[in-house]
């Protein structure tokens, strides 16, 4: 079984669990003659919908790629994540506003033997439901379903809270009904929002996980003929497809066919180790004693004496074009890149007199 059909088994899970608790909760209100369990059942029905967001969206996400999409439709899966959190934020502000009410208004609680049955089997299933489908999101790494999972659990905590605070007022008289509703429903604005981040902040394009960095750059470092790798990059376009780009360094004595034939083995171990689509781009070393493997060691130096200069690479000098080149990584903390470029250029241009020089200021996209 694959990804996409362990979610959708996961989320029918949940939609059949909801599906029995709401008419469980329905047949005990209607012989009990109670309306609020009724209202319950039907909010259990309404629970449903996020799985079914979950399994739409995935299904939607497995669309193959077109013209108008050559990366595919994977990404839909944040958009159904993005759904379901802003409904779990949508309780929460709404939980807040009724437990408020009942701060300046508490109301005593009404419970029977039935009802608190029914009442603590429905939170029993939540729990169990609201772990099972977070801890299968996790897992798959699929924001919707960690989402879905979160919305169970918090229906049976504010559930709980409110068992808590009904045998609080009827054992000792003091009404908390409305308090814990607040903070919880504050504890559920928080995690809504957070919901939220995570498939947003994938939309916008978050930066490489520093392990994954780490793991590229030491693969990709083993093979033979690479002195370097750099200019790592990733798109995320879904979980299941991912586009990167890399740069290593060769020497300038390797054969074009050897570097072809390089660059083969580094995509192909890039996607069944990782599913990258990558493409690799290539620094030459300068080697040998002549002119430009002099000029590469006084700029590299030069440049890396930096404090601010994180990386020096991408070292290019041609006479034919008059031109020297080279690539820095400045340190988070430098903004201004053309003052950079200013007062670099300044130190190089001396080397090279009457040359074109160009720094290249390049950005470290991982979190490492």
């Amino acid at each position: 079984m694959d990804r996409s059909q362990e979610i959708i088994r996961t989320s029918w899970i949940g939609i059949i669990a909801n599906v029995l608790l709401a008419g469980f909760k329905a047949a005990v209100g209607i012989l009990s003659s109670s309306v609020a369990i009724v209202m319950d059942a039907v909010n259990n029905l309404s629970d449903a919908l996020s799985s079914v967001i979950t399994i739409i969206g995935t299904k939607l996400s497995q669309r193959p790629a077109d013209r108008k999409h050559p990366f595919g439709f994977g990404r839909i899966e944040y958009f159904s994540a993005i759904i379901i959190a802003v409904i779990v934020l949508s309780a929460g502000i709404t939980s807040l506003i009724e437990s408020v009410k009942k701060i300046f208004a508490p109301t005593e609680p009404e419970y029977t033997t039935t009802t608190l049955v029914v009442v603590a089997v429905a939170i029993v299933v939540k729990l169990v439901l609201g772990q099972y489908v977070k801890s299968k999101g996790e897992k798959l790494k699929s924001d919707a379903l960690i989402a879905s999972g979160s919305d169970a659990l918090f229906d049976a905590i504010i559930t709980l809270a409110t068992l808590i605070s009904a045998g609080v007022m009827l054992i000792w008289g003091i009404s908390l009904d409305g308090i814990l509703g607040a903070l919880i429903s504050l504890v559920i604005i928080k995690a809504g929002i957070e919901m939220l981040a995570s498939p947003i902040n994938e939309l916008l394009g978050t930066s490489i996980p520093a392990e994954l960095t780490k793991q590229i750059v030491k693969e990709v470092s083993e093979f033979e003929g690479v002195h370097g790798v750099y200019d790592l990059i990733l798109h995320n376009y879904g979980p299941d497809v991912k586009i990167g780009s890399l740069h290593i360094n060769v020497l300038d004595t390797m054969p074009v066919h050897d570097i072809h034939g390089l660059t083969r083995k580094i995509t192909t171990q890039m996607f069944e180790r990782h599913g990258i689509i990558t493409t690799v781009g290539i620094y030459a070393i300068a080697t040998g004693e002549n002119r430009r493997a002099e000029l590469q060691s006084k700029v590299m130096r030069t440049l890396s004496a930096h404090e601010e200069i994180v990386q020096v690479h991408g070292f290019y000098y041609s006479e034919k074009e008059n031109m020297l080149s080279v690539d820095v990584v400045p340190d988070i903390t430098e903004h201004d890149d053309a003052a950079l470029i200013s007062k670099l250029t300044s130190e190089i241009q001396p080397l090279v007199p009457g040359m074109n020089v160009v720094i290249v200021v390049d950005h470290n996209y991982s979190e490492s």
